[in-house]
């Protein structure tokens, strides 16, 4: 488990989940990337291009060098930030054409979350899952208005912060949500992650708030 002994490689797991993607690099999407890396996961990190910047990838390479950092230490080992890449949302954003599970912790607001699936979706493989860590948005106020095979992959996981050292995961599937979806996040968040992963229904605030 990531939360307890060092990890240098994936770990061979049912679930699918081989490589992750995190769309936010703020406080709690940097520090999912981090303790996905610390499983052994490669991570792709992606955020918005800063208006001005020189480095288009600034946000996320800004948030893998303060976690680097910040006490208590998100990554396990300084080395494992090396297997996270981080990138910008208009240059980068077909590097989660890969990936297994694509994780979205950007601002709370239904809008422009639903603008950025509909991004994901031009992009993402079949059968990847995408999923918000939202903490009070329901499930069916994010997928409103989307596509029939995007609502199926999608489900939220919301951790706590900080997502190394608080145990509770909560995943909530929606009417549509495939369960091998579910199932997948769950095994994932279970035997990669050590963590507590507990079913939530989608009612506001979930079972934490």
């Amino acid at each position: 488990r990531a939360g307890g002994l060092l990890m240098s490689t994936a770990p061979a797991m049912p679930n699918g989940i081989k490589k992750v993607a995190v769309v936010g690099s703020g406080v709690m999407g940097a520090a999912i990337a981090a303790h996905c890396a610390n499983a052994g996961t490669p991570v792709v990190l992606l955020d918005i291009v800063p208006k001005g910047a020189n480095d288009r990838s600034a946000l996320a390479k800004g948030a893998i060098a303060r976690m680097l950092k910040t006490k208590p230490a998100p990554f396990m080992h300084p080395s494992f930030a090396k297997r996270v890449t981080p990138g910008n949302l208009e240059d980068d954003l077909g590097l989660i054409g890969d990936c297994d599970w694509i994780c979205e912790a950007i601002i709370e607001n239904p809008e422009i979350k639903r603008d950025l699936y509909t991004k994901l979706e031009g992009v993402r493989k079949k059968g990847s899952i995408v999923s918000s860590n939202t903490s009070t948005i329901p499930l069916a106020e994010l997928v409103k208005g989307l596509p029939d095979g995007f609502v199926a992959d999608f489900a939220i996981t919301h951790f706590f912060n900080p997502p190394r050292y608080m145990r509770l995961l909560e995943v909530v599937g929606g009417p549509k949500t495939r369960p091998e979806a579910i199932a997948a996040l769950k095994a994932y968040g279970d035997r990669a992650l050590g963590k507590e992963v507990i079913a939530a229904k989608d009612t506001p605030g979930f079972i934490g708030n």
